[in-house]
């Protein structure tokens, strides 16, 4: 990766951390999840309000590391008006993307996280909103913990 390229990531990651979108609570969830990273302290709640199969609005609060904010921003913000499958499918690509090496070219903005590759023990810190909101759609009452 090029250091303008890691800038760049750098710079987007910082921007979802200091401005995260789709940071509230909703007024009427369908679906809620909480999610706990006790390495790096990260708490998180996604709410997902569905509209049958599709997800009509969804929202995190919570805190953490810019990583852990920034992730959970812009996944709300991929995942909105996807269907549930969808957001699986997506879900299962970043995933790979950060433990297998898998093509961040698959996910278009979201692969500004590849970098996260290269700290291995900060792919929790950007997976946690994920398995949350996996939590959340599968309807898994239990907190989402990240050991």
């Amino acid at each position: 990766m090029t250091s303008e390229l890691r800038d760049l990531y750098q710079q987007v990651i910082l921007d979802h951390n200091r401005k995260p979108r789709n940071f509230r609570t909703l007024p009427d969830p369908s679906r809620t999840a909480e999610g706990y990273n006790p390495l790096c302290g990260d708490r998180l709640t996604v709410e997902i309000a569905l509209d049958g199969e599709m997800i009509r609005d969804i929202g995190f609060q919570g805190s953490g590391c810019a990583i852990s904010k920034a992730s959970a921003s812009m996944m709300t913000a991929d995942l909105k008006g996807r269907t549930v499958a969808e957001a699986e499918q997506v879900f299962e690509r970043f995933r790979a993307m950060l433990t297998q090496d898998g093509s961040e070219t698959e996910l278009g903005k979201l692969g500004v996280f590849a970098g996260v590759r290269e700290f291995p023990s900060r792919i929790k810190c950007a997976t946690l909103a994920w398995h949350t909101v996996h939590a959340a759609l599968a309807g898994t009452a239990e907190p989402v913990t990240t050991e």
